[in-house]
């Protein structure tokens, strides 16, 4: 299934100036081994290279890898566009592999399944993906909406060392006071002097 829409997701990025290789889940395949004690076992290509984690079965986007990596900026993109052509009830997710090669990806799907497909995920992974997605350039460049309730970056506000701010009304009374108590210092100062320089 995931392999399938897989195809498909690269049929229609391949198409798009700019948008360059695309990841590839890989097949996998089923043997018989009747003379064996177990009977049947799966087989796939081997991937020589980095293998990378890009993402966590439960769609949290938290790999950096992932997010600084082409091959995760993709595979971010891939779900994004799954979501979006099932109608929010598909996710693939757990992608791993080496470069834009991916192998043992994990499928959630609504309570009943999505058109007969079954998930090997907890259909909540499809909510957290949701609120947890962050859109990227292949995103915007297939057309994707953004997800209602998606995460944005949001940068937090730098501490500051004093607890009230230089434009308080606090602060400004204090430098207020302060001249204040200059220009009041310096009148003392002076008649102090007047004195001092009068006759004898």
């Amino acid at each position: 299934t995931a392999r399938e829409y897989a195809k498909i997701y690269a049929a229609e990025a391949e198409s798009l100036e700019g948008f360059g290789e695309v990841p590839e889940i890989i097949p996998i395949f089923l043997v018989h081994r009747p003379e064996n004690n177990v009977p049947y076992a799966t087989v796939e290509e081997e991937l020589i290279g980095e293998f990378v984690k890009y993402s966590v079965r439960d769609g949290k986007e938290i790999n950096f890898m992932r997010k600084d990596s082409e091959a995760g900026q993709k595979c971010c993109t891939f779900q994004h566009w799954l979501y979006e052509k099932t109608n929010g009830n598909l996710l693939v997710t757990d992608f791993q592999g080496v470069g834009m090669k991916l192998t043992d990806v994990g499928i959630a799907t609504l309570a009943k399944g999505y058109k007969g497909f079954k998930g090997n995920c907890a259909i909540s992974f499809i909510d957290q993906f949701k609120a947890l997605h962050q859109c990227n350039k292949y995103c915007e460049m297939l057309g994707l909406k953004s997800l209602p309730g998606g995460h944005q970056k949001q940068r937090k506000p730098t501490a500051m060392k004093s607890k009230v701010p230089p434009n308080s009304p606090n602060v400004q009374k204090r430098v207020a006071s302060t001249q204040g108590f200059k220009r009041d210092r310096e009148q003392e100062m002076g008649s102090a002097e007047q004195e001092e320089e009068g006759p004898v």
